[in-house]
């Protein structure tokens, strides 16, 4: 893009990327019989979006960097709020969601509202600090927070590009977020253990992991599709087409059919989520949280290892 072009030009010409992107994702979800939950901006945004819309009264750009990171140079008008604050240790297991009161407050003190258009950036250099960024996303819309996107590229797509950054800290206008937090699509080991054989149980994890070299095998009837995959070389998404073709390879498109998504921890397992409820518009999407790191646990889940099933 020139970025000589006036402001008004970015604003109709990433205007016309929303249409293109929310179109898509509309049909998506028509495709499967429903329509989408009230989300009226695209669940990926470009960093030319962004510029043009960083400023609107109801974006809040959450960079999710570490503070010291943050502290070097960030969008204007982010506020950090670390990933560690999104994700805690609990009983054991490495990155759970925090308990409702954690998360109202957290909210709370990051000035987002249900109603707020929430953006999250974050380092693409790793696939975890990747999918770091969509793991924020569900745990925000879980919230209730619809509206909420992560930066294509993220933070350092932004920086690769140039774009200005700034060390000034904005202050989040903060009203107390009262919200229900709708875990509905959380499920536990039990349920997963009931649902072998009936639900289509996708592990996320890179195919190492799944088949057994690495890390003892899969939830058995697992299928593998790779979180890191949905990305080109850069850290930018792959084309909607191509992770459609992706999942629909692996799940196909029966909108009756419950699909539960898990991982080694839980990060991988919210890209695809993600990627399923908000882009895709698969509807019956849920998301075993404790992931193989608690499935393998006394007493261990049954484990398929050195088969492709």
């Amino acid at each position: 893009m020139d970025y000589s072009v006036s402001m008004e030009t970015a604003r109709l010409l990433t205007r016309r990327e929303f249409v293109a992107t929310t179109t898509a994702t509309l049909a998506s979800a028509r495709l499967f019989g429903k329509e989408p939950a009230a989300r009226t901006m695209a669940p990926i945004v470009s960093p030319d979006w962004l510029e043009a819309n960083a400023a609107g009264q109801q974006v809040v750009i959450v960079d999710i960097r570490s503070t010291a990171q943050y502290d070097k140079g960030h969008i204007a008008g982010a506020i950090n709020v670390p990933m560690a604050d999104w994700a805690v240790s609990a009983d054991g297991l490495s990155m759970e969601l925090p308990s409702d009161a954690a998360l109202r407050t957290l909210l709370t003190k990051s000035g987002i509202a249900a109603s707020s258009h929430v953006v999250i950036v974050n380092r693409t250099e790793t696939d975890f600090s990747r999918a770091d960024a969509t793991r924020v996303a569900w745990t925000c819309i879980l919230a209730g927070v619809k509206n909420t996107a992560v930066l294509d590229g993220g933070h350092t797509r932004w920086v690769k590009e140039k774009r200005t950054l700034t060390t000034e800290k904005p202050v989040p206008r903060t009203t107390p977020f009262t919200g229900p937090i709708d875990r509905s699509s959380v499920v536990t080991k039990q349920e997963i253990l009931s649902r072998i054989g009936e639900a289509i149980i996708i592990d996320a994890r890179i195919p190492e992991d799944y088949f057994g070299i690495h890390n003892g095998g899969h939830i058995k009837s697992a299928f593998n599709l790779p979180a890191p995959w949905v990305f080109q070389r850069d850290g930018n998404y792959r084309d909607t087409r191509e992770l459609r073709a992706m999942a629909d390879g692996v799940i196909g498109n029966d909108p009756k059919k419950e699909i539960v998504v898990y991982c080694g921890v839980g990060g991988y397992a919210a890209l695809w989520w993600f990627l399923m409820t908000q882009l895709l518009g698969y509807r019956n999407v849920k998301l075993y949280d404790g992931s193989f790191e608690e499935w393998t646990r006394d007493p261990a889940g049954p484990v398929s290892r050195f088969s492709w099933k």
